[in-house]
């Protein structure tokens, strides 16, 4: 007796999901190896190393930094060489890191080397994890087809941010137990044991045809990219003032009010998984910019901690499938041979826009008060949500 449709729609889905799985499971490594330093490194610089904030701080960004430079460079080795070799060159430039963390541990009697260590470590974390993060999307897409992309997309990000919210707390725990050389330690044997996973997996070609320069590319998808860039304020205001919303108001519970982001993130993604390809990636985003807003807005407007949980929620749900969404139209308004660079200048918009968003909000926030850059932010995501109106009234979807 044959399986009923259903049954048979279940088991497809499932060994779809399966397949993207077995490659973005690679970024999921890269992004460990950012996650679990992430809470350590600035205590260590101006703790231990006896450095102030200032270099705290810039031990940290220096990776964001790099990653942002390196975005479009690792679109393009993509298109050229395939992905699979992209994603272990990435993983390459992570336990690199962690090799620089270890000696930079070993010469902590030189406190300027150290610090040196710690900074090139950080510099090729960024390199990897750009390359490992760009070439396991395109694999994942390689392997299941451009239709998915939007899946590929969405579960890559699922991994990314599951990475970064199990490596904090995990890398104090192994900071404690051995100091900065087991964490470095920990670091190498993670990136071992994802690249001789990733050795035996089959290679998806990169494309035979002639690459646009990469100019080319960003005339043709700054616009989704600015979208992108706009809508990853809001991102961006809750990630890295919410603390001191709550403080100001006088409120505890901030970190439930980020918990509440990410579980609305990722449980969007799971609940949603198909909705890009049955409704197209522009009426998406224009939903997704709606629930946005609003939640920014009611974060804005919050009198009561509950309406701020609340905002935080609906903010998380609404970002969530952002990325994804326009992501699926920008990659297809390029040739297949530069989907890579696409891809990844698509990617550096919300790089920047996260960048750019934390001294922007705080210059702000110190003459106008706090609750003000979630009013502007949720402003910023309706003009986002205006002009993806307008890109679907023009392309007739």
């Amino acid at each position: 007796m044959s399986e009923p449709p259903a049954t048979e729609a279940v088991q497809s889905g499932l060994r779809l999901n399966l397949r993207i799985i077995s490659t973005v499971i690679f970024n999921f490594a890269s992004y460990l190896t950012i996650g679990l330093p992430l809470a350590v490194l600035p205590g260590y610089v101006h703790d231990v190393m006896g450095y102030s904030a200032f270099w705290a701080g810039l031990v940290i960004s220096l990776q964001y930094l790099s990653t942002l430079l390196s975005r479009p460079h690792a679109g393009r080795y993509a298109d050229i060489w395939g992905p699979k070799k992209v994603v272990i060159v990435g993983l390459c430039g992570c336990f690199i890191s962690g090799v620089c963390y270890a000696l930079a541990a070993l010469s902590a009697a030189i406190p300027l080397l150290s610090l040196g260590l710690l900074c090139a470590g950080r510099l090729i974390l960024g390199v990897g994890q750009s390359f490992a993060g760009t070439g396991s999307t395109l694999w994942g897409v390689g392997m299941v087809g451009s239709l998915h992309i939007g899946r590929v997309i969405s579960w890559n990000g699922i991994f990314t941010y599951g990475a970064m919210a199990i490596g904090a707390p995990l890398g104090v725990l192994i900071y404690r137990l051995g100091g900065l050389l087991l964490l470095s330690a920990i670091i190498m044997a993670i990136i071992v044991i994802a690249v001789v996973l990733a050795l035996p997996r089959p290679a998806v070609k990169g494309s035979k045809g002639k690459p646009l320069p990469f100019r080319a590319v960003l005339g043709k998808i700054y616009g989704y990219g600015l979208i992108l860039a706009m809508a990853s304020a809001g991102f961006g205001v809750i990630a890295t003032f919410i603390t001191l919303f709550y403080q100001d108001k006088g409120w505890d519970g901030a970190a439930f009010a980020l918990t509440m982001f990410s579980v609305a993130f990722v449980g969007t993604r799971l609940l949603f998984p198909n909705s890009i390809n049955r409704y197209g990636g522009l009426q998406v985003a224009i939903c997704c910019f709606a629930v946005e807003a609003i939640g920014l807005f009611l974060v804005s407007a919050s009198s009561l901690p509950w309406m701020a949980h609340l905002g935080a929620l609906l903010t998380g749900a609404g970002f969530s499938l952002v990325f994804p969404a326009i992501g699926v139209v920008a990659v297809k308004v390029v040739p297949p041979q530069n989907q890579g660079s696409a891809l990844a200048t698509y990617t550096a918009f919300m790089d920047l826009s996260l960048g750019i968003t934390g001294p922007v909000a705080g210059f702000i926030m110190s003459y106008a008060g706090v609750p003000v850059i979630y009013l502007l932010s949720g402003l910023l995501v309706c003009v986002a949500l205006v002009v993806t109106l307008r890109m679907r009234m023009k392309s007739g979807v």
